[in-house]
């Protein structure tokens, strides 16, 4: 057994933007807590987090990393993320898992765009969320004025709880009202800050507050935990996690481990996670009891020469190695065999994991991220979470080596599973076969993987747009399929309606049958025939979506109607009506975070507004640095990194994130579907 209880565990994740020191941060906690010994650096390769060869090699994070320590008698397990936008879906996942979020801001960048993405992130989840602004020992930094930045663009809840003094070489507690003097404002009115924003959550300390004039922060706790959980309260931490040799020379790390031991909540004080089966009507709220039926999820998976592992977090109950668990919506239940904890790269058998841990399980094929294992059969298959990016960039492959298809596909499963925002499909008008991912870095990281972790190399041709086709109002459409070959025919006639639907709504497939003009046994193959049409397209061979299909009248025939015959109507009668009823191609449209010189905003405002954007506004940073934020055409900026780095100099860079999709203008859309080509549908 765990020497640790529920109410002892802190989950925390580290997340911000790419060079704020999130690794090095996690390197100082393990160090400053007596997990490791000695403090890797990201330069040498030698972190517990940046584990893996291409990691080691970039000298940047790529995936997340799952590390622990005890602090106290308190429990911390310590999730890094990656910082890069191309790889937020990493960092998003993991939020799942943790209680806090710690968002890590540079001190010399300051607000940088997935500093902003990750705060918003964490707040849609519902996280606790604390700050901590790292490099405080830089050289020419503006503290008090970055500590206002951030009250200015995350809100004034966000309060210091403790302050640098001797020009970064400390801190000060200030919630306490430790003794001293810091390097800007006051602990004194730091402290009236922060005991006043957390008494307004509850009204008996308001009062006692006025009347006494001070409340000893023993008797806050509680109240501390709701204004955290209810976001009234974004504490501020500062800390300088340098990578040393001894460790020595970093700062505020013991007072960042006191204040996630201390202050930030158990699994118990956090806000609870909401599951449900398929169809949302079966939910359950996960609570962080020990005694009642298991609940955990997949959010990791890591597959090597050794298998596969899925790492989990536990919401619910108390799990070891003989708990029967169903995974996902399985009618079986299984045991897990073996438990581990997990350190990086490095895992050790444990017991058991009591509601609230991380751990590990090896070979159990069907832990997914996302998968939900309960130990009640009642079909809980999600958890409800914000979403992570739309996979959006995309590559059409083939194997350089004649022979490799096999093992193409076997390599691109296995990376599929690792990683929830890289998809493969196989585009049903060409055959060929396309990747995708968030970005272009993100792309080039996969198919440096498969070459070096699976042996297959494959050439890519020009990015593939995820266009979409769909209608823009209503319109009938029919079809009398009939097939005579001297014994029994074919006969299927079919009426139907189709129009626009709800957006994200896919297809929505309506029987208003009267009577048996179609029995309606035939209606799941009229629906087939349907599915077939919305995935092959009728514009430019994509896919379709949001439409919606009334089939209200067609015939039968009691001898010769046959399910081949009513897929082969409903997916013609579909077409009918859906090249009557006005079908337009959409393109996705994705929000792009530019961050460049000033110097060069008019340029680029110039160039986005070339490329069909709109500009949404623009933000300046220090440094004589801005972000650009706009709303541009996928298609448009599916090869921006060059053109960035040719208007920049190099100095530029960008994030982007799905939006939405929207119609294309008439005259691109007459492009596109001139280039297709589609296939002659066979009879």
């Amino acid at each position: 057994m765990p020497s640790y209880t529920t109410a002892d565990i802190r989950n925390i994740t580290l997340v911000g933007h790419g060079g704020c020191g999130k690794t090095s941060l996690t390197e100082a906690l393990l160090k400053a807590a007596g997990a490791i010994h000695q403090v890797g650096t990201v330069d040498k390769g030698t972190t517990v987090s940046d584990y893996t060869d291409e990691e080691k090699e970039a000298g940047s994070s790529f995936y997340s990393a799952v590390t622990h320590c005890d602090f106290e008698g308190k429990h911390i397990n310590i999730i890094d993320t990656p910082g890069g936008g191309d790889f937020t879906g990493q960092a998003i996942t993991s939020l799942y898992a943790a209680d806090t979020a710690v968002i890590v801001v540079n001190a010399t960048a300051g607000i940088e765009p997935n500093t902003r993405r990750m705060f918003q992130r964490a707040a849609q989840g519902g996280r606790c969320r604390m700050i901590v602004i790292n490099k405080i020992d830089s050289d020419n930094i503006d503290l008090p004025g970055l500590v206002e930045a951030i009250r200015e663009s995350f809100g004034s809840e966000c309060l210091p709880i403790n302050l640098p003094t001797g020009g970064g070489s400390g801190v000060i507690d200030v919630y306490a009202k430790a003794e001293g003097d810091s390097d800007f404002s006051s602990v004194e009115e730091a402290h009236t800050a922060i005991v006043e924003q957390v008494v307004e959550m509850d009204d008996n300390l308001v009062e006692k507050y006025f009347e006494e004039g001070e409340i000893a922060p023993d008797e806050l706790h509680g109240t501390f935990e709701k204004a955290l959980r209810e976001g009234h309260l974004v504490p501020i931490c500062f800390a300088a996690a340098n990578a040393g040799g001894s460790g020595t020379d970093s700062v505020g790390i013991d007072a960042l481990l006191k204040v996630i031991a201390d202050l930030a909540p158990n699994p118990g004080e956090s806000n609870p996670r909401q599951f449900s089966d398929a169809d949302g009507e079966n939910e359950v709220t996960a609570e962080a009891d020990p005694s009642k039926p298991a609940i955990a999820h997949g959010f990791k998976v890591v597959i090597d020469r050794f298998g596969r592992m899925g790492v989990l977090r536990v919401h619910q109950g108390t799990i070891n190695k003989d708990t029967p668990l169903y995974i996902g919506d399985a009618r079986k239940p299984v045991k897990l065999g073996h438990l581990y904890k997990v350190q990086g790269k490095d895992h050790s058998e444990v017991d058991q994991a009591v509601a609230g841990d991380i751990f590990a399980v090896l070979k159990v094929d069907d832990v997914a991220v996302n998968v939900v294992l309960h130990e009640e059969d009642n079909g809980l298959v999600k958890m409800v979470a914000p979403p992570i990016p739309e996979p959006m960039f995309g590559k059409a492959i083939t194997a350089k080596k004649r022979g490799e298809e096999g093992k193409i596909g076997d390599a691109i499963a296995k990376l599929e599973a690792e990683d929830p925002t890289f998809k493969r499909v196989v585009d049903p008008t060409t055959g060929e076969t396309v990747i995708y991912g968030v970005g272009e870095q993100h792309l080039r990281l996969v198919m440096e993987k498969m070459k070096a972790k699976y042996g297959v190399e494959v050439d890519t041709h020009p990015p593939k747009i995820a266009y979409k086709e769909t209608v823009t109002k209503m319109a009938e459409g029919h079809h009398r399929h009939k097939k005579q070959t001297g014994g029994a025919g074919q006969f299927g006639e079919v009426y139907c309606k189709v129009e626009p639907a709800d957006p994200g709504q896919g297809l929505d497939f309506v029987d208003e049958l009267v009577g048996e003009s179609i029995p309606r046994n035939f209606l799941p193959a009229i629906r087939k025939g349907v599915e077939q049409a919305m995935q092959q397209g009728a514009l430019a061979g994509c896919p379709m979506q949001d439409v919606r299909i009334r089939i209200y009248d067609g015939k039968h025939h009691p001898v010769d109607s046959k399910e081949v015959a009513f897929v082969t109507a409903g997916k013609r009668a579909f077409l009918d009506g859906f090249h009557k009823a006005k079908p337009v191609l959409l393109e996705p449209i994705v929000t792009l975070e530019v961050t460049v010189p000033t110097g060069s905003m008019g340029d680029i405002n110039s160039d986005l507004s070339g490329k069909r954007g709109r500009v949404q506004g623009t933000d300046m940073l220090p440094g004589d640095m801005c972000v650009i934020t706009a709303q541009v055409p996928l298609a448009e900026v599916s090869n921006y990194q060059s053109q960035l780095k040719s208007v920049t100099a190099g100095q530029g860079s960008y994030t982007m994130e799905l939006s939405h999709y929207e119609a294309v203008p008439p005259n691109v859309q007459q492009q596109i579907v001139a280039q297709h080509k589609p296939r002659e549908e066979e009879d």
